[in-house]
């Protein structure tokens, strides 16, 4: 199953970006520590262009920090570009971000040439909650679920500091099957376009391979060789009385479980991506994006050629014009 979430009101967002970026000093972008590179949005790097940009790697307190470090280090390697972690609930280290920001442009600051900074990331990545940490007061709406933020707002931060934040944006397209299913599990992606038993047996898959203390030790299950992602979370359904009648698993019940358990780390700090992992399924998904889009205009070509239709004027004036090897009809003498 492909996992995509566009809705209309990011087609919105992408505009806004394109016109505000004009007059921006830095952006950030807000990623989930969890799934950092899934996370980043390929179509703000369009946007953007090659303006410094601050990777905050947010809700750091529900990921790895081990695989934290490794993706602070990836993404502090690359040119015009800072990475910090950041717990958004936390004040202290919120306000980081700020000189982070004067670090990356030097030359802005003062009321004569004040700090323009756009803060964008994916749905419900924390962007709300981190704004309101920073000004110390509720002013954007927060929500554990996507889409919260629906219009561009333009908060304060000092005298000589304007940040403006816009809704949360997906991309249209999703070439990365992993990371959609990433995606849904973290909450990015509203819950109408995915089937949450599929996604917890991506899940489950990953934390077997990767994670398999944190299953044992939440769920009091074995993992023996071999077990499989549908075998588990059937087992799982069965510790946690996810029973319907007749002995039968509910594993509807049972997957929005592990997904709820994995989002409130329950299940321990979990991080479902390493910079190497991310980038192997990147190169596998652009190789499969450019074979599905030759296809796609092989069928756009050979429709344009069986259905090339010759324009009105054309038919007109052929039905009235002589067929030149026709041959002249006999006159009627009775």
């Amino acid at each position: 199953m492909a996992i995509q979430w566009f809705p209309g009101h990011m087609h919105l967002t992408k505009k806004t970006i394109s016109e505000r970026i004009k007059e921006i000093d830095v952006v950030i972008e807000l990623l989930d520590a969890r799934l950092p590179g899934s996370s980043a949005n390929p179509m703000l790097a369009e946007l953007t262009g090659s303006k410094p940009a601050l990777k905050v790697l947010n809700k750091q307190d529900l990921a790895d920090p081990a695989r934290t470090a490794v993706w602070l280090e990836h993404y502090n390697a690359l040119p015009a570009t800072r990475a910090i972690e950041l717990d958004a609930s936390e004040t202290a280290p919120a306000r980081r971000l700020i000189k982070a920001c004067h670090e990356l442009a030097p030359l802005r600051g003062g009321m004569t040439k004040p700090m323009r900074v756009l803060i964008c990331g994916i749905p419900n990545v924390g962007k709300s909650t981190l704004i309101n940490t920073l000004i110390g007061k509720r002013s954007a709406k927060t929500g554990d679920e996507a889409g919260v933020t629906k219009a561009e707002q333009r908060i304060s931060l000092a005298d000589d500091f304007y940040l403006y934040d816009t809704p949360g944006m997906l991309w249209p397209r999703i070439i990365v099957a992993k990371s959609g299913y990433n995606l849904a599990a973290s909450g990015a992606i509203g819950r109408n376009a995915f089937e949450e038993e599929e996604v917890a047996l991506e899940l489950l898959d990953y934390l077997i391979k990767n994670y398999p203390e944190a299953i044992t030790s939440r769920y009091k299950v074995e993992l023996p060789p071999g077990i499989t992602d549908e075998q588990l979370l059937e087992e799982i359904g069965r510790k946690r009385g996810a029973v319907l009648t007749k002995g039968r698993v509910n594993l509807q019940k049972a997957a929005e479980i592990v997904i709820y358990e994995f989002r409130a780390a329950t299940l321990g700090r979990i991080t479902l991506e390493t910079p190497a992992e991310f980038a192997k399924g990147l190169a596998e998904g652009q190789v499969l994006d450019a074979e599905r889009q030759v296809k796609k205009d092989a069928i756009e070509t050979n429709r344009l050629i069986k259905f090339k239709k010759i324009p009105r004027t054309d038919r007109r004036t052929a039905a009235n014009k002589p067929d030149k090897n026709a041959k002249p009809e006999k006159p009627d003498l009775d």
